[in-house]
Formats: structure tokens, sequence, C-alpha cells
């Protein structure tokens, strides 16, 4: 089974002081402000931890961090500023909204380097004193079969860093612009589509120029996939915001609300290549995110244990 798209082993940060960042509500148009913060915080916890018992279930590996800090109500949204990369490759992002630029922790990355072989670690995050962002795989949806980063254009997303991160990492740059049928730009690109080994979930409407929709279309074709095009609807309830990761058998994690947003047609689909794995996040998808985003995927090799 390939694995280069779907990875075994995943980062999630348990979100100990979780709520709606008011410093991301301006271009986050799925953001829904909350009150009651304790309450929030206890279902948020509730959410993550069934979270994780259903991948570790399902066979996922997961590397559980808690974050005690106050300051950081988005860390439960780790892949904004790290990924991973076969041959041992780590990228460090800048962050668009300053409270989230304290999400980076290198104890992560240290914990990684013991169990993963890392070759090197290339970090951006400086760029943010240029007020350049470039916020990982919710910016960029990676394509590890084809070699494509496909971006949506966005101020969490900066054109410049796009070019130097796929010349690092050798994929193909293919940005586009994108927005809802309220004239909103669509803040990351991983809400909008969602690439597996064998399909694509994407909602080609919502990119502006139709030439480029074309474009897309065909790129994501030529690269073997089934092409699953999704409504508005559908984006504003999640159903592009999924991984397709490796556990017992492929499966693609989604949130029951994406499920429920699904056509049978599209399951049927999907589930040609894929098992789906519904997980139940409403009170964290308050802050505008969903599965996807809470997944931090590891594509590095194990490290060898040997005996003593």
């Amino acid at each position: 089974m390939s694995i280069l798209q779907a990875p075994r082993a995943v980062v999630m940060i348990r979100p100990h002081h979780f709520r709606s960042n008011p410093d991301t509500q301006a271009d986050n148009a799925f953001q829904i402000a909350t009150n009651q913060p304790e309450q929030v915080r206890n279902l948020a916890l509730k959410e993550f931890d069934t979270a994780v018992t259903q991948l570790r279930t399902a066979g996922v590996t997961v590397h559980v961090f808690d974050d005690e800090t106050q300051d950081t109500p988005d860390s439960v949204f780790p892949n904004n500023w790290f990924s991973t990369h076969a041959g041992g490759h780590i990228a460090i992002y800048p962050m668009f909204a300053s409270n989230r630029r304290q999400e980076r922790r290198w104890d992560v990355i240290e914990t990684l380097k013991q169990h993963y072989r890392v070759q090197d670690v290339i970090d951006y995050s400086g760029l943010e004193e240029d007020g350049l962002a470039l916020e990982g795989t919710g910016a960029m949806v990676l394509d590890h079969i084809g070699r494509i980063a496909y971006t949506v254009k966005s101020n969490r997303a900066d054109p410049v860093l796009l070019e130097r991160f796929c010349t690092h990492f050798n994929y193909e740059p293919m940005a586009f612009e994108a927005r809802d049928a309220n004239g909103r730009d669509i803040y990351h690109s991983n809400v909008l589509m969602g690439i597996g080994t064998e399909f694509a979930l994407i909602c080609l409407s919502m990119i502006t120029d139709p030439s480029r929709r074309g474009e897309i279309a065909k790129r994501l074709e030529e690269t073997g996939r089934n092409v699953i095009d999704l409504s508005q609807d559908q984006i504003a309830n999640f159903a592009g915001n999924c991984f397709e990761l490796t556990g017992n058998d492929r499966l693609l994690a989604l949130s029951a609300r994406a499920l429920d947003a699904l056509t049978s047609t599209q399951v049927a689909a999907i589930e040609q290549s894929t098992r789906l794995l519904p997980i139940s996040i409403p009170t964290l998808e308050t802050a505008g995110g969903s599965v996807r985003c809470m997944l931090a995927g590891i594509h590095l090799s194990p490290r060898e244990r040997t005996m003593l």
C-alpha cells in the first residue's frame, strides 16, 4: 500500500485553553465567536480526546502534545506551523496572526528527531519580520505524488515564499484565487480541497478564473485522481478539510459534519479506495478549521530501534 500521500503518523496538540481566536476572525469566514469559555474548553478537550482514540483504534500513530499556554487559542491546528517531508525534511513556517506565532514548539521537533530520521529543518519563520506568511499545509495542499503545491492566494500565503518553499522541497507551485458566494476570499487552501492517493475533493466553482479552474482540474486528473467536485455548501460544512491516512487500512479522516454534507455518490467514489472515518468535533470547528487542520502529517521514516 502506497503511503506517500497518506502518512501513518500525525502530531496533534491537546488545547487546554481552546477558544475562537479574535486575531483571525477578520479573514476566516468559517469562524464562529463563542461564549461560555469554560464549557467550550471542556467540550473541546472531550472532542479532541475522542478523535485521538478513534485514530489510534484505526491504526494511526498519534503523537499528542499538551498545550497549557493561554495565549495560543488555535494551537489545536499544528499543520499551519510545520510540515514534514519524505527524505527527512521538516519546514517551519511564518504565521500571519501574531498570537499564532507562539504555537511553534521546538520540543515537538526534537521529539520527531528522536523517533524519525530527520536530515534537516528549514525555518522560514524569521520572514514574519518582513510581513510574510505561508501557513504550512493550511496555505498549501500538497500533492506528494505529482509534486504540486495547490495554493489559494491570500495574506496567509505569500507568493515569493511559496516559490522559495517549492524550490527547496521540489514542488511545482499552482497558485490561484478563490472566493465564496459572498465574495469573501478563502483563507486557507485546505478548506477548499483535499487530495488523496486516488481522488481529490475540491470546490471548482470557488476558483474565480475559469481558465485556471480548468487547468487545476486537468492537473488533478493527469495525476490519476478521480476529481470529486464539491458544492459551496459542502465547503461551508468542511467537506474539503479532510486528510487521507494509513492505519490498519487506508482511511479518510473528516468531520462528522463534513460526511453528512457529502452525497451518496461522492461517498461511493471515495470508498472505492478509502474507508471514511468521521470524527465529531462541532466545538473545535467553531475556530474555523476542521479535522485536516488538527493533523500534522508525519512523512518521515521511523528510526530503527535496536534491542540492547
